[in-house]
């Protein structure tokens, strides 16, 4: 947005990756494969796009967050949120952003959610909490119990700096070793601090459970971090990676890779099938990453106009699906909550 580029624009997103020529629809793979086109199965998590605001700018953000965005959900908007999780059903709050920490309302918000006997996830960037003006943030999100879902791309700073910017490894780190002084992350203890793994290019994760264990030893023996899992999440080919795809001349390779690895064994766990995603306006969505596209779920309705009857339609919606949804059936797939089958026989990552 703050270039002018056309890609700000989310149909012109959409417009883009429709446009390459030979591949096919993501519905027809998965109506091949299971017999009938995608739909939700259950809620579970209610996921609340706060706002882009945010304190960083990082290469890979979807959101195309930053600290010159200004969209920030209302607290009507925020109090409509609570009221479906009051009476719908759903067991977890996942508040995302930009950096959500920086919404006026975040406090109480979690303590709001906490109250329902919900839990909360953060999805966090690590630095914002050792930013100035935010130095109790650890110690409120251990008071209520909130798992901190925080973005490190490697346990390497070269990596991490080239993705999210100059000193943002080590300010990384120095948050981590504040979660971990109050017990995040540590074994038996009930605070859950999940690592994020995207990867740096155009490539697909490496397998979850082998690359846990490489952060888990490299992190340990160099700093002293500890952590309670690692979740690894493909890059979409939307946004800012979508701008560098196309600046690159990558983007047809790296769909037809994504296509390429589709897994049918993905698809039952898909999160679109459990989740509801709601923007910072109140708009509803099927995914985080089609809220960024502008792919409104199949409901005529925002958060505040629904109900019970409302609810239990969206239950059993025809998800929205475009191009960028190969991302989440690559390999071993991808989704907020990491890895969703392990690799296909004769599989591996391209």
């Amino acid at each position: 947005m703050r270039r002018g580029s056309r890609l700000a624009d989310p149909t012109e997103q959409v417009r883009t990756l429709e446009q390459v020529a030979g591949l096919a629809e993501f519905q027809q793979f998965v109506i091949a494969a299971c017999g009938s086109p995608l739909a939700a199965e259950r809620l579970e998590t209610l996921q609340v796009n706060v706002g882009k605001v945010c304190n960083q700018t990082c290469r890979h953000c979807h959101v195309d967050a930053g600290p010159d965005r200004r969209e920030s959900m209302s607290r009507e908007v925020i109090e409509a949120c609570l009221n479906v999780l009051r009476w719908a059903g759903m067991t977890t709050l996942d508040i995302t952003g930009g950096a959500p920490e920086l919404h006026p309302d975040f406090r109480w918000l979690v303590c709001q959610a906490r109250g329902l006997g919900r839990h909360v996830i953060d999805r966090c960037n690590l630095t914002i909490l050792v930013a100035p003006g935010f130095e109790d943030l650890p110690e409120f999100l251990a008071e209520h119990q909130v798992e901190v879902v925080a973005s490190l791309p490697c346990y390497l700073e070269e990596n991490v700096d080239r993705q999210r910017g100059e000193g943002v490894f080590q300010r990384s780190l120095e948050a981590l070793g504040r979660l971990n002084r109050l017990g995040y992350g540590r074994p038996s203890s009930a605070l859950k601090l999940t690592l994020v793994y995207n990867p740096i290019g155009a490539s697909l994760p490496p397998p979850q459970l082998r690359l846990e264990a490489d952060y888990r030893r490299e992190l340990r023996q160099r700093y002293g971090i500890e952590f309670t899992r690692l979740i690894t999440i493909t890059n979409m080919p939307i946004s800012r990676f979508l701008d560098d795809l196309l600046q690159t001349g990558r983007l047809e390779p790296y769909l037809q890779q994504l296509l390429a690895a589709f897994n049918p064994a993905t698809v039952p766990g898909l999160m679109c099938r459990s989740m509801l995603s709601v923007d910072w306006q109140g708009n509803l969505f099927d995914c985080d990453f089609n809220q960024m596209l502008g792919l409104a779920a199949n409901v005529p309705l925002k958060i505040g106009d629904l109900d019970e009857s409302a609810c239990a339609a969206l239950r059993r919606r025809t998800i929205v699906t475009g191009r960028h949804c190969f991302g989440c059936t690559a390999g071993a797939g991808s989704g907020c909550g990491g890895q969703l089958s392990e690799l296909p026989v004769g599989g591996g990552v391209r």
